[in-house]
Formats: structure tokens, sequence, C-alpha cells
């Protein structure tokens, strides 16, 4: 990876709204109707965290290193995801400097929950929780997420070398 020391990274994913699923961000289970349709849990904000990290690292996306093809990642919680990823930056000499993410969804309203995410995710990417900021927003009901259609996240993170 060169003599870089700060690395910077960005993520997005989006995920539909689905029955009889539940509803998990940030590895947090939400209280809600309706959770969220993918080969995992879904986790639409730890996917978007997930790709900004293998962005920052110059190691593709999720995609590539948990193919939705393969039955091993089924149903698989993506905080576990996550770990691997924080595992794949340790070995590359890199550690969380800070990460900033937005979900953006109409409703449930997820204030209530943003630092119980900032937790979890800080722990999981072994860093301080003064690192972590999650929000949350809405689109005035405009597009898919506005529509109750679905979820999207963006992360942004940087990263420096240990």
């Amino acid at each position: 990876m060169g003599n870089t020391n700060i690395r910077i990274g960005i993520g997005y994913d989006v995920h539909k709204f689905a029955e009889q699923k539940p509803l998990i961000l940030g590895g947090i289970k939400i209280p809600y109707s309706k959770g969220l349709l993918g080969h995992s849990d879904a986790d639409v904000l730890t996917h978007a965290i997930i790709d900004a990290i293998l962005g920052g690292l110059a190691q593709g996306d999720i995609g590539r290193h948990f193919p939705d093809t393969d039955p091993a990642y089924k149903g698989i919680e993506s905080i576990v995801l996550l770990d691997k990823v924080m595992s794949l930056a340790k070995l590359k000499g890199y550690k969380i400097n800070n990460l900033d993410a937005t979900i953006v969804v109409q409703k449930p309203k997820l204030a209530t929950y943003l630092k119980d995410m900032e937790k979890k995710i800080s722990n999981t990417l072994k860093t301080n929780q003064e690192n972590v900021n999650i929000k949350a927003t809405t689109t005035e009901g405009l597009g898919f997420c506005g529509r109750g259609e679905g979820i999207a996240a963006y992360a942004a993170v940087t990263l420096i070398r240990t």
C-alpha cells in the first residue's frame, strides 16, 4: 500500500423494504413493521461502511469479498462482515481515524437508536465511539426512500497507518 499514511473511502448502499424481515441498522434491531431484503441481514448502514473501508484500502467492494452467490453469507449478520473487513484493514496496517455515515429513510424515525449504532459500530471497528458519527435524514417524501420503498446509506472513512 505504498507509503500512504492517510487513506479515504466512501460507501453507498441501498436495500428495499420487505415484509416479515427484521430491520437491522448498524447491527441494532429496530422495531418496525418491515425489514430489508438482502442475501445477508441487509444492514444497509453496515454495508455502506464496509464499502467505505474497502474503498479506502483499494480492495474493491462488499460483493467481491462476500458475494451474494455464496451460500456461506446467506442470512449472516453484516456486523460480522464488518469485523472481517477490519481484520483486513489491520493486516494492511490501517485503523479507523473517523467514520461519518448517513442513513436516508422516511420511516421509521431513528434518532433514539443512533447512539446504540455508534457504540456497536465503534466496538466492531475497535475505535473510540467519539470517532464514529451516525446520522439519519429523510428526503421530505421524495424518491424511493421518501415513498417508503427502502433505505439508503452513505459512509465516509479516513484510515490511518498504525
